[in-house]
């Protein structure tokens, strides 16, 4: 191993601020990163975020140096659209950066074009922490080659004090029917201006609860759609009924499909939701308490339907043996270090090891806990495996917003714009196949 100077280099894909991507004191392939040229011994590390993500992996990262005197380590930053299309231009030139944070709908996009190296032979990524099925629930076609950097699972998010002046209570079991029903009342009985739920039916974590509560999958194991019209449709319903009844905002007063926390989160009784999303959106309304609880379940829900979102991380299949060595190194502090939450905190989720969800305790705030524990809950339970979004279906979550666009303007049925969707995926899928 080098021993290196300090430094910490924000590196900027493009020169416009515009663009999303934040300017540095150089360009792109500075340093000794990705495609093998490893000649400065740093580590080019890319991942997307806000300007105060940014500032706290900044000082995180320092921390990390001081630790790893042998590691320099080079941040590339962008907003979350932006790193997508620095990743593809990089991609094209073989100059991916050393490790880099994998968006959500492109993890087997990625892996289908080799971007990820197996992590199994670098001995500096300390695994110690994790069961043989913690890494199997890691793997990627039965191989540890991306490393989970959180862990979230969807929830059901009140806001404790309307439910206090209101004089309700959240139950802590119940259907998606009895959720429906008290969503009802509620609404006809609350203050005026207050709402049971938001639309929300384009989110995509409680869309995949749904489906795996009534025997669907968001995605097989092969590569394909999980879930049938019926199931795309009875979901979408769900949610039709329940804004036909009144029960949640117009779409104009909530912005559209997507609901906007910062329009009516402070008038809503309820969220459906990622765990994480507590830590930040509690600070838009300090003056109100908010409470986490597990997900309604389908009368008939199988056993193992919960399951665990895994924000990941890999190192570039480009990369030399010894810099992925020192790639190790960061991936194990980010991982298996709980000083990297002192400064980061929780908003991408609950720690992936075991033992740092529990020394993060001693430090983590309220809203913090309550994400540890519904995160734990669901971790401990025997889960049926869930599979990631295959190639050509990058941009399905835009499609489903479309499609429920359409319905609720009234152009399609609910069943219509379930066929529309479903063909729509299929295409996706088949043109990446070709």
């Amino acid at each position: 191993m080098r021993d290196l100077n300090r430094r910490t280099l924000l590196i900027a894909a493009a020169s416009m601020a515009g663009a999303g991507t934040l300017a540095g004191c150089s360009g792109v392939g500075g340093g000794g990163g990705g495609g093998g040229d490893d000649a400065s011994g740093s580590v080019r590390y890319a991942f997307w975020g806000n300007n105060v993500r940014l500032e706290n992996y900044q000082d995180a990262f320092d921390r990390m140096m001081e630790i790893n005197s042998d590691v320099t380590l080079e941040t590339e930053f962008a907003e979350y659209n932006a790193f997508q299309e620095r990743m593809t231009t990089q991609m094209a030139a073989g100059n991916v950066a050393d490790i880099f944070w994998i968006p959500s709908a492109s993890v087997m996009s990625y892996y289908a074009n080799d971007l990820y190296r197996p992590l199994s032979g670098i001995s500096s990524l300390d695994l110690s922490d994790f069961s043989e099925q913690d890494l199997r629930d890691f793997e990627l076609a039965g191989e540890l080659n991306t490393m989970p950097h959180g862990i979230f699972v969807p929830v059901l998010r009140s806001n404790v004090t309307l439910a206090e002046e209101d004089g309700v209570t959240i139950p802590a079991n119940w259907t998606w029917d009895e959720l429906a029903e008290f969503a009802r009342d509620y609404t006809a009985n609350s203050a005026d201006g207050r709402f049971a739920l938001p639309y929300n039916a384009s989110h995509d974590l409680t869309f995949e609860a749904w489906l795996r509560q009534h025997g669907e999958q968001l995605w097989t194991e092969d590569g394909q759609i999980g879930f049938s019209e019926d199931g795309l449709a009875s979901w979408v319903d769900w949610w039709e009924k329940l804004r036909a009844d009144g029960v949640t905002p117009e779409l104009g007063e909530q912005d559209g499909v997507e609901p906007s926390w910062e329009d009516v989160g402070n008038r809503t009784l309820m969220w459906t939701g990622n765990s994480n999303h507590i830590v930040d959106d509690a600070t838009t309304f300090p003056d109100q308490e908010f409470a986490l609880h597990h997900m309604p379940e389908a009368a008939d829900a199988p056993d193992g339907h919960q399951f665990l979102y895994f924000p990941r991380m890999a190192i570039y299949q480009g990369v030399s043996d010894e810099q992925a060595e020192l790639a190790g190194e960061v991936v194990s502090f980010c991982t298996s270090n709980s000083e990297i939450h002192e400064y980061v905190g929780l908003t991408m989720g609950a720690p992936v090891s075991p033992r740092v969800t529990e020394e993060v305790r001693e430090f983590a705030s309220d809203y913090e806990l309550q994400m540890l524990d519904v995160v734990t809950a669901d971790r401990e339970i025997e889960r049926t495996p869930r599979y990631e979004a295959p190639p050509g279906t990058n941009t399905w979550r835009t499609e489903m917003t479309r499609m429920l666009e359409r319905v609720t303007l009234g152009d399609v049925s609910v069943s219509q714009g379930a066929t529309d969707l479903i063909a729509e995926i299929n295409r996706g899928i088949e043109r990446a196949a070709d």
